[in-house]
């Protein structure tokens, strides 16, 4: 992967990664990494961090602006918005597919243009900036840049 491609991906995202080998693992597709000569790490471990982090913040975020929902209320809201098709909307907007390090098949099936791997990308690239940085950091980057501030109070 060109490092120009992963310092432009970061520009979209608003953050810089210390450790770029952490975005290269959160756009690296298991089918690349299988399909590798040498064994290298793929976005499924990131991706579930990064799924259980957003569920956090917004879980978070949610339950500070809207003091009078119920525990279902606030559930049903935060379906919105850790949704597939929510998920990879955002990840289309930020272009992520072109980034994605696919395997021979997946890059014939088109899976830089799957909603399933750029959610899943999305989320992957949440664990790596969470390992990154901090939670406050994260934070930030997601309610600032990624959503670009969705959620309404």
């Amino acid at each position: 992967m060109d490092i120009k491609k992963l310092k432009t991906l970061e520009k979209k995202l608003n953050y810089k990664f210390k450790n770029i080998q952490l975005l290269l693992n959160a756009i690296t597709h298991k089918t690349y990494a299988f399909e590798a000569k040498i064994p290298l790490e793929y976005n499924e471990r990131l991706e579930f961090l990064g799924d259980s982090i957003l569920n956090f913040i917004i879980s978070e975020k949610l339950y500070k602006i809207n003091k009078y929902f119920s525990e279902g209320e606030l559930t049903r809201h935060r379906a919105i918005y850790v949704n597939n098709v929510f998920l990879a909307d955002i990840a289309k907007k930020l272009d992520i597919g072109k980034y994605l390090l696919l395997g021979k098949g997946e890059k014939l099936q088109k899976g830089n243009l799957n909603p399933t791997n750029l959610a899943n990308s999305l989320e992957s690239i949440i664990g790596a900036i969470y390992l990154d940085s901090n939670l406050k950091t994260t934070r930030k980057i997601i309610l600032n840049s990624i959503l670009s501030n969705k959620i309404e109070d």
